[in-house]
Protein backbone atom coordinates (compact mmCIF):
# COMPACT_ATOMS: atom_id res chain seq x y z
CA UNK A 1 0.00 0.00 0.00
CA UNK A 2 1.44 3.35 -1.07
CA UNK A 3 1.56 6.32 1.85
CA UNK A 4 0.89 9.56 0.33
CA UNK A 5 2.60 12.76 1.94
CA UNK A 6 0.03 15.88 2.79
CA UNK A 7 0.50 18.44 0.00
CA UNK A 8 1.50 20.97 2.93
CA UNK A 9 4.61 18.14 3.82
CA UNK A 10 5.63 17.95 0.78
CA UNK A 11 5.64 22.05 0.27
CA UNK A 12 7.26 22.50 3.33
CA UNK A 13 9.77 19.81 2.35
CA UNK A 14 10.36 21.72 -1.00
CA UNK A 15 10.79 24.52 0.56
CA UNK A 16 13.18 23.18 2.63
CA UNK A 17 15.52 22.13 0.42
CA UNK A 18 15.08 25.14 -1.56
CA UNK A 19 16.51 27.49 1.65
CA UNK A 20 18.85 24.93 2.52
CA UNK A 21 20.29 25.80 -1.18
CA UNK A 22 20.30 29.09 -0.79
CA UNK A 23 22.08 29.00 2.62
CA UNK A 24 24.93 26.61 1.22
CA UNK A 25 25.51 29.15 -1.52
CA UNK A 26 26.96 32.27 -2.04
CA UNK A 27 25.32 35.29 -2.27
CA UNK A 28 25.95 36.78 -6.01
CA UNK A 29 28.24 39.82 -6.15
CA UNK A 30 26.56 42.45 -8.12
CA UNK A 31 27.45 43.03 -11.22
CA UNK A 32 30.98 45.95 -11.36
CA UNK A 33 30.15 49.08 -13.71
CA UNK A 34 32.33 49.17 -16.65
CA UNK A 35 33.69 51.93 -17.71
CA UNK A 36 35.63 52.59 -21.19
CA UNK A 37 38.59 54.89 -20.72
CA UNK A 38 40.18 55.95 -24.78
CA UNK A 39 43.39 57.74 -23.54
CA UNK A 40 46.87 58.60 -25.55
CA UNK A 41 48.72 56.60 -23.20
CA UNK A 42 51.64 56.35 -25.88
CA UNK A 43 52.88 58.64 -29.26
CA UNK A 44 53.57 62.34 -29.50
CA UNK A 45 50.30 63.70 -27.32
CA UNK A 46 51.02 60.92 -24.23
CA UNK A 47 51.96 63.70 -21.62
CA UNK A 48 48.79 65.13 -20.70
CA UNK A 49 47.16 61.93 -20.87
CA UNK A 50 49.35 59.46 -18.72
CA UNK A 51 48.63 62.00 -15.72
CA UNK A 52 45.46 62.13 -16.44
CA UNK A 53 45.57 58.39 -16.01
CA UNK A 54 47.03 58.43 -12.72
CA UNK A 55 43.98 60.46 -11.47
CA UNK A 56 41.38 57.73 -13.18
CA UNK A 57 43.48 54.53 -11.96
CA UNK A 58 43.50 56.66 -8.25
CA UNK A 59 39.98 57.27 -8.19
CA UNK A 60 38.94 53.91 -9.45
CA UNK A 61 40.87 52.28 -6.80
CA UNK A 62 39.83 54.55 -3.76
CA UNK A 63 36.07 53.97 -4.66
CA UNK A 64 36.47 50.43 -5.18
CA UNK A 65 38.05 50.54 -1.62
CA UNK A 66 35.16 51.55 -0.12
CA UNK A 67 32.68 49.53 -1.90
CA UNK A 68 31.79 50.73 -5.10
CA UNK A 69 28.93 52.63 -5.84
CA UNK A 70 25.65 51.38 -4.66
CA UNK A 71 27.75 48.18 -3.67
CA UNK A 72 28.95 47.58 -7.30
CA UNK A 73 32.52 47.97 -7.98
CA UNK A 74 34.13 49.71 -10.47
CA UNK A 75 35.76 48.11 -13.39
CA UNK A 76 38.15 50.19 -15.63
CA UNK A 77 38.72 49.10 -19.05
CA UNK A 78 41.61 50.97 -20.45
CA UNK A 79 42.61 51.57 -24.36
CA UNK A 80 45.69 53.28 -24.99
CA UNK A 81 44.81 54.78 -28.26
CA UNK A 82 48.69 56.57 -29.03
CA UNK A 83 46.94 59.24 -30.49
CA UNK A 84 45.69 57.63 -33.12
CA UNK A 85 42.13 58.09 -34.67
CA UNK A 86 41.93 54.85 -35.93
CA UNK A 87 42.31 52.96 -32.97
CA UNK A 88 40.24 55.52 -31.20
CA UNK A 89 37.09 54.07 -33.53
CA UNK A 90 38.27 50.75 -33.29
CA UNK A 91 38.07 51.12 -29.51
CA UNK A 92 35.06 52.93 -29.22
CA UNK A 93 33.26 50.43 -30.92
CA UNK A 94 35.16 47.18 -29.00
CA UNK A 95 33.81 48.45 -25.75
CA UNK A 96 30.44 49.85 -26.09
CA UNK A 97 29.80 46.43 -28.28
CA UNK A 98 32.11 44.11 -27.12
CA UNK A 99 32.53 44.62 -23.66
CA UNK A 100 29.03 46.83 -23.02
CA UNK A 101 30.38 49.19 -20.96
CA UNK A 102 27.99 51.66 -19.02
CA UNK A 103 30.35 54.58 -18.99
CA UNK A 104 32.84 55.97 -22.17
CA UNK A 105 35.52 58.30 -21.00
CA UNK A 106 37.46 60.54 -23.54
CA UNK A 107 38.75 60.36 -26.12
CA UNK A 108 41.14 62.59 -24.77
CA UNK A 109 42.18 64.48 -27.57
CA UNK A 110 40.12 66.16 -30.41
CA UNK A 111 41.57 64.30 -33.46
CA UNK A 112 40.54 61.49 -31.84
CA UNK A 113 37.02 62.58 -30.47
CA UNK A 114 35.78 63.96 -34.20
CA UNK A 115 35.56 60.14 -35.25
CA UNK A 116 35.06 58.77 -32.04
CA UNK A 117 32.20 60.12 -30.09
CA UNK A 118 29.56 59.63 -33.27
CA UNK A 119 29.84 56.46 -32.30
CA UNK A 120 29.48 56.09 -28.66
CA UNK A 121 26.46 58.28 -29.15
CA UNK A 122 24.81 55.92 -31.46
CA UNK A 123 25.75 53.41 -29.31
CA UNK A 124 23.45 55.56 -26.41
CA UNK A 125 26.42 55.45 -23.89
CA UNK A 126 27.32 58.30 -21.69
CA UNK A 127 30.52 59.80 -22.74
CA UNK A 128 32.46 62.56 -20.48
CA UNK A 129 34.45 64.35 -22.68
CA UNK A 130 38.19 65.09 -22.26
CA UNK A 131 38.71 67.19 -24.83
CA UNK A 132 38.28 71.24 -25.85
CA UNK A 133 36.58 71.11 -29.30
CA UNK A 134 33.02 72.63 -28.94
CA UNK A 135 32.18 70.50 -32.12
CA UNK A 136 31.66 67.88 -29.85
CA UNK A 137 28.98 69.16 -27.60
CA UNK A 138 25.94 69.09 -29.67
CA UNK A 139 22.67 68.34 -27.60
CA UNK A 140 20.89 67.61 -30.10
CA UNK A 141 23.84 65.02 -32.15
CA UNK A 142 25.36 63.67 -29.02
CA UNK A 143 22.71 64.02 -26.30
CA UNK A 144 24.62 61.95 -23.78
CA UNK A 145 28.28 63.36 -24.54
CA UNK A 146 29.05 66.08 -21.34
CA UNK A 147 32.58 67.90 -21.28
CA UNK A 148 34.67 67.66 -18.00
CA UNK A 149 37.23 70.11 -19.09
CA UNK A 150 37.38 73.59 -20.79
CA UNK A 151 35.83 74.58 -24.17
CA UNK A 152 38.64 75.84 -26.94
CA UNK A 153 36.83 78.97 -26.88
CA UNK A 154 37.54 79.58 -22.94
CA UNK A 155 41.47 78.39 -23.47
CA UNK A 156 41.56 80.95 -27.07
CA UNK A 157 39.46 83.62 -24.89
CA UNK A 158 41.67 83.71 -21.65
CA UNK A 159 45.17 83.76 -23.95
CA UNK A 160 43.81 85.96 -26.59
CA UNK A 161 42.77 88.57 -23.81
CA UNK A 162 46.16 88.18 -21.86
CA UNK A 163 47.66 88.94 -24.77
CA UNK A 164 45.80 92.09 -26.28
CA UNK A 165 44.68 93.16 -22.80
CA UNK A 166 46.73 92.59 -20.10
CA UNK A 167 50.60 92.55 -22.49
CA UNK A 168 49.23 95.37 -24.91
CA UNK A 169 50.65 92.59 -27.48
CA UNK A 170 48.22 92.71 -30.91
CA UNK A 171 50.59 91.53 -33.69
CA UNK A 172 49.92 87.58 -33.76
CA UNK A 173 51.27 84.57 -35.07
CA UNK A 174 49.53 81.57 -34.95
CA UNK A 175 51.11 78.59 -35.25
CA UNK A 176 49.19 74.72 -35.41
CA UNK A 177 50.09 71.26 -35.68
CA UNK A 178 48.08 69.28 -38.57
CA UNK A 179 46.14 67.28 -36.35
CA UNK A 180 42.04 67.65 -35.95
CA UNK A 181 42.46 70.01 -32.87
CA UNK A 182 44.94 72.36 -34.05
CA UNK A 183 43.57 72.41 -37.49
CA UNK A 184 40.63 73.22 -35.48
CA UNK A 185 42.01 75.50 -33.09
CA UNK A 186 43.41 78.12 -35.50
CA UNK A 187 40.77 78.17 -37.67
CA UNK A 188 38.29 79.22 -34.78
CA UNK A 189 41.49 81.51 -33.13
CA UNK A 190 41.47 83.45 -36.40
CA UNK A 191 37.83 83.85 -36.66
CA UNK A 192 37.96 85.30 -32.64
CA UNK A 193 40.65 88.02 -33.46
CA UNK A 194 38.62 88.67 -36.82
CA UNK A 195 35.89 89.77 -34.36
CA UNK A 196 38.23 92.15 -32.60
CA UNK A 197 38.85 93.52 -35.84
CA UNK A 198 42.47 92.02 -35.31
CA UNK A 199 44.15 90.01 -38.18
CA UNK A 200 47.00 87.86 -37.25
CA UNK A 201 50.38 88.67 -39.07
CA UNK A 202 51.41 84.87 -39.78
CA UNK A 203 49.32 81.66 -39.29
CA UNK A 204 50.65 78.20 -40.09
CA UNK A 205 50.12 74.40 -39.76
CA UNK A 206 52.89 71.90 -39.28
CA UNK A 207 53.07 68.47 -38.28
CA UNK A 208 53.82 67.62 -35.05
CA UNK A 209 56.74 65.46 -35.60
CA UNK A 210 58.42 68.63 -37.71
CA UNK A 211 62.15 68.16 -36.30
CA UNK A 212 62.72 72.22 -36.45
CA UNK A 213 60.63 75.03 -36.69
CA UNK A 214 63.82 78.04 -37.52
CA UNK A 215 62.09 78.42 -40.54
CA UNK A 216 58.32 79.14 -39.43
CA UNK A 217 59.70 81.23 -36.55
CA UNK A 218 62.00 83.43 -38.86
CA UNK A 219 59.03 83.87 -41.25
CA UNK A 220 56.52 85.07 -37.43
CA UNK A 221 59.26 87.75 -36.97
CA UNK A 222 59.75 89.09 -40.21
CA UNK A 223 55.87 89.92 -40.67
CA UNK A 224 56.46 92.09 -37.87
CA UNK A 225 54.63 89.30 -34.93
CA UNK A 226 55.41 90.69 -31.17
CA UNK A 227 53.51 87.60 -29.86
CA UNK A 228 53.32 83.85 -30.86
CA UNK A 229 50.43 81.91 -30.22
CA UNK A 230 51.02 78.30 -30.64
CA UNK A 231 48.25 75.55 -31.05
CA UNK A 232 49.33 72.14 -30.10
CA UNK A 233 49.34 69.84 -27.92
CA UNK A 234 52.56 68.45 -28.77
CA UNK A 235 54.89 69.20 -26.46
CA UNK A 236 58.22 68.31 -28.63
CA UNK A 237 56.66 70.54 -30.87
CA UNK A 238 55.99 73.47 -28.32
CA UNK A 239 59.87 72.65 -27.42
CA UNK A 240 60.78 73.36 -30.63
CA UNK A 241 58.95 76.58 -30.93
CA UNK A 242 60.84 77.81 -28.20
CA UNK A 243 64.25 76.73 -28.82
CA UNK A 244 64.09 78.72 -32.27
CA UNK A 245 62.65 81.45 -30.44
CA UNK A 246 65.77 81.06 -28.20
CA UNK A 247 68.38 80.45 -30.77
CA UNK A 248 67.20 83.16 -32.57
CA UNK A 249 67.47 85.58 -29.58
CA UNK A 250 63.82 86.78 -30.66
CA UNK A 251 62.53 88.34 -27.32
CA UNK A 252 58.68 88.15 -28.14
CA UNK A 253 56.31 86.33 -25.51
CA UNK A 254 54.61 82.77 -26.48
CA UNK A 255 51.10 82.17 -25.30
CA UNK A 256 49.21 79.47 -25.68
CA UNK A 257 48.52 75.75 -24.98
CA UNK A 258 48.92 74.36 -21.37
CA UNK A 259 51.35 71.67 -22.78
CA UNK A 260 53.78 74.24 -23.04
CA UNK A 261 53.66 74.40 -19.15
CA UNK A 262 54.84 71.03 -18.75
CA UNK A 263 58.08 69.66 -17.05
CA UNK A 264 58.92 67.66 -19.99
CA UNK A 265 59.44 70.79 -22.19
CA UNK A 266 62.25 71.82 -19.26
CA UNK A 267 64.25 68.81 -20.51
CA UNK A 268 63.79 69.63 -24.28
CA UNK A 269 64.82 73.16 -24.13
CA UNK A 270 68.51 73.81 -25.81
CA UNK A 271 69.09 76.04 -22.60
CA UNK A 272 66.92 77.08 -19.40
CA UNK A 273 66.11 80.98 -19.95
CA UNK A 274 63.92 79.95 -23.33
CA UNK A 275 61.38 78.94 -21.31
CA UNK A 276 61.18 82.53 -20.15
CA UNK A 277 58.19 85.04 -21.01
CA UNK A 278 56.21 81.83 -21.84
CA UNK A 279 52.52 81.87 -20.54
CA UNK A 280 49.61 79.62 -20.88
CA UNK A 281 45.87 79.29 -19.59
CA UNK A 282 45.89 77.90 -16.26
CA UNK A 283 43.11 77.03 -13.54
CA UNK A 284 42.56 78.67 -10.54
CA UNK A 285 42.20 74.97 -7.91
CA UNK A 286 45.86 74.44 -9.76
CA UNK A 287 47.04 77.51 -9.06
CA UNK A 288 49.61 79.21 -5.84
CA UNK A 289 48.14 81.88 -4.54
CA UNK A 290 49.82 85.53 -2.91
CA UNK A 291 49.84 83.30 0.12
CA UNK A 292 52.41 80.81 -1.77
CA UNK A 293 49.93 78.05 -1.13
CA UNK A 294 47.25 75.56 -3.12
CA UNK A 295 43.36 75.52 -2.65
CA UNK A 296 42.81 73.28 0.46
CA UNK A 297 41.13 70.50 -1.64
CA UNK A 298 44.00 70.32 -4.12
CA UNK A 299 46.25 70.40 -1.94
CA UNK A 300 44.72 66.96 0.04
CA UNK A 301 44.04 65.37 -3.14
CA UNK A 302 47.66 66.07 -3.76
CA UNK A 303 48.77 64.48 -0.68
CA UNK A 304 46.34 61.26 -0.99
CA UNK A 305 48.69 60.98 -4.14
CA UNK A 306 51.97 61.29 -3.50
CA UNK A 307 52.68 58.08 -2.06
CA UNK A 308 52.03 56.48 -5.33
CA UNK A 309 53.44 58.47 -7.27
CA UNK A 310 56.82 57.96 -5.82
CA UNK A 311 56.15 59.71 -2.47
CA UNK A 312 58.35 62.67 -4.00
CA UNK A 313 57.65 66.37 -5.76
CA UNK A 314 55.19 65.95 -8.39
CA UNK A 315 56.82 66.24 -11.36
CA UNK A 316 53.91 66.44 -13.89
CA UNK A 317 51.20 69.20 -14.22
CA UNK A 318 48.69 68.03 -11.34
CA UNK A 319 45.56 69.74 -13.02
CA UNK A 320 45.33 66.73 -15.46
CA UNK A 321 45.16 63.90 -12.61
CA UNK A 322 43.08 66.65 -10.87
CA UNK A 323 40.15 66.07 -14.19
CA UNK A 324 40.55 62.09 -14.23
CA UNK A 325 40.10 62.48 -10.50
CA UNK A 326 36.84 64.13 -11.60
CA UNK A 327 35.53 61.76 -14.33
CA UNK A 328 35.22 58.85 -11.63
CA UNK A 329 33.79 61.29 -9.24
CA UNK A 330 31.56 62.29 -11.45
CA UNK A 331 30.20 58.93 -12.78
CA UNK A 332 29.70 58.43 -8.63
CA UNK A 333 27.98 61.29 -8.07
CA UNK A 334 25.30 60.50 -11.18
CA UNK A 335 24.95 56.74 -10.60
CA UNK A 336 24.14 57.68 -6.97
CA UNK A 337 21.44 60.41 -8.48
CA UNK A 338 19.81 58.54 -10.89
CA UNK A 339 20.18 54.72 -9.08
CA UNK A 340 21.33 52.79 -11.36
CA UNK A 341 23.44 52.88 -14.65
CA UNK A 342 20.44 53.44 -16.73
CA UNK A 343 22.01 55.83 -19.60
CA UNK A 344 18.42 58.00 -19.99
CA UNK A 345 18.59 58.37 -15.96
CA UNK A 346 22.27 59.06 -16.29
CA UNK A 347 21.58 61.62 -19.10
CA UNK A 348 18.92 63.61 -16.97
CA UNK A 349 20.80 63.26 -13.64
CA UNK A 350 24.25 64.94 -15.51
CA UNK A 351 21.71 67.66 -17.42
CA UNK A 352 20.32 68.85 -13.55
CA UNK A 353 24.06 68.60 -12.04
CA UNK A 354 24.38 72.21 -10.57
CA UNK A 355 27.21 73.31 -8.76
CA UNK A 356 29.33 69.86 -8.59
CA UNK A 357 32.74 70.35 -6.83
CA UNK A 358 35.33 68.97 -8.17
CA UNK A 359 38.84 69.12 -7.47
CA UNK A 360 40.10 70.59 -10.63
CA UNK A 361 36.77 72.82 -11.35
CA UNK A 362 33.12 73.22 -10.24
CA UNK A 363 30.86 72.15 -13.03
CA UNK A 364 27.43 72.58 -14.14
CA UNK A 365 25.51 71.06 -16.75
CA UNK A 366 22.00 71.63 -18.42
CA UNK A 367 19.11 70.21 -20.85
CA UNK A 368 20.78 72.39 -23.53
CA UNK A 369 23.96 72.75 -22.12
CA UNK A 370 26.81 70.19 -22.63
CA UNK A 371 30.03 72.26 -21.38
CA UNK A 372 30.37 72.32 -17.35
CA UNK A 373 33.48 73.77 -16.97
CA UNK A 374 33.25 78.11 -15.73
CA UNK A 375 35.00 80.58 -17.25
CA UNK A 376 35.80 81.62 -13.29
CA UNK A 377 37.99 78.77 -12.63
CA UNK A 378 40.62 79.76 -15.39
CA UNK A 379 43.43 82.21 -14.83
CA UNK A 380 46.84 82.76 -17.03
CA UNK A 381 50.03 80.54 -15.71
CA UNK A 382 53.53 81.69 -15.82
CA UNK A 383 54.69 78.38 -18.09
CA UNK A 384 58.29 78.34 -16.15
CA UNK A 385 56.84 78.49 -12.79
CA UNK A 386 56.38 74.83 -12.31
CA UNK A 387 56.30 73.31 -8.73
CA UNK A 388 55.43 70.44 -6.98
CA UNK A 389 52.84 69.76 -9.76
CA UNK A 390 51.23 73.18 -9.87
CA UNK A 391 52.12 77.40 -11.22
CA UNK A 392 52.23 80.65 -10.38
CA UNK A 393 49.71 83.09 -11.48
CA UNK A 394 50.87 85.28 -14.25
CA UNK A 395 51.49 89.17 -13.97
CA UNK A 396 49.20 91.69 -14.67
CA UNK A 397 45.95 90.01 -13.49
Amino acid sequence: MKRRFPIQVAAALLGGLALGAMISRPARAQEPIRIGWLSSLSGPLSTSAIAENHGVQFAVDELNKRGGINGRKLELLTRDTAGDPTKAVNFANQLAHQDKVQFILGPVNSGEALPAVPIVARAGLPNLLVTALEDLTDPVKYPRAFRVIFTNEQWIRASQNYSINVLNRKKIAIIGDTTGYGTATVKRSTEMLTALGIKPVYTVLVDPNRTSLNDEMTKAKEAGADVVMPWTASTGLLARILNARGDMQWNVPVIGHSAIMTPAIRGLLNKPEYWEQTYAAGFKNMTYGADGKLPENTQKLMEAMRTRLGGGPIDFSFWWAAVGNDLVGLIEHVVKTAGSTDPAAIQKALENTRDFKGYFATYSWGPKERNGFQDSDMVMNVANSFKDGSYKLAPGQ
